[in-house]
């Protein structure tokens, strides 16, 4: 079962996992995280991550509905119960010196209005340091990894207003992720045409 987060970035570093949401929150928002990862396993399979990076997978039914800049807006059928299309911004990079390590990265709106940043990093990944950030070489702070799918282990964070903006208004974002204690590595990702795809999923 998917646990969904509501855990904020942080200019200091936390390195403890937490893992509990609100029931309430859980309930609401679990049929849209299962849908988001269909959409995921759809993604490392059409969008890009060398079979190095993640196992291959079949790709479900989805849509790549548009192209902004380095961001795909990709869709899928609506869940049971809804009329509404389940769309996110994804993109999918390698690491330039290391072929065979990749992120993909997400962005969601649920339908209560809650903003999600999601980023897949490869199996192997060193958990308790969690996910770093930096926007135009600016820290902006970790977040924790929430679980280890198959083919990926995932981190989220709530996008709050202020990422937001930094997101549509920065040029790149470096996601930092540590195989060793000693040796972090930070993968460039594109904001060219964030702000521009930001309106699809409204």
């Amino acid at each position: 079962m998917l646990h969904d987060s509501r855990h904020r970035l942080n200019a200091r570093p936390d390195t403890r996992p937490r893992h509990t949401a609100p029931a309430k929150a859980f309930r609401s928002a679990a049929r849209a995280l299962r849908a988001i990862v269909a959409i995921a396993t759809m993604a490392f399979a059409a969008i890009g991550l060398s079979p190095s990076a993640a196992v291959a997978q079949p790709a479900p039914e989805g849509t790549v509905k548009a192209q902004h800049g380095d961001w795909q807006v990709v869709c899928k059928a609506p869940p049971p119960g809804s009329t509404k299309e389940v769309c996110a911004l994804v993109q999918s990079v390698t690491a330039e010196d290391r072929n065979n390590v990749g992120l993909t990265v997400y962005f969601q709106k649920f339908s209560n209005g809650t903003k999600v940043l999601r980023v897949f990093a490869p199996l192997g990944v060193l958990l308790p340091p969690g996910l770093g950030l930096k926007i135009d070489n600016k820290d902006v702070g970790h977040a924790p990894f929430l679980r280890c799918h198959s083919f990926a282990c995932y981190a989220q964070v709530v996008a709050e207003d202020k990422l937001i903006d930094q997101l549509k208004t920065g040029k790149s974002a470096i996601f930092i992720i540590f195989q060793t204690e000693e040796a972090g590595i930070g993968i460039p990702i594109s904001l060219a045409g964030f702000k521009e795809a930001l309106p699809a999923l409204d």
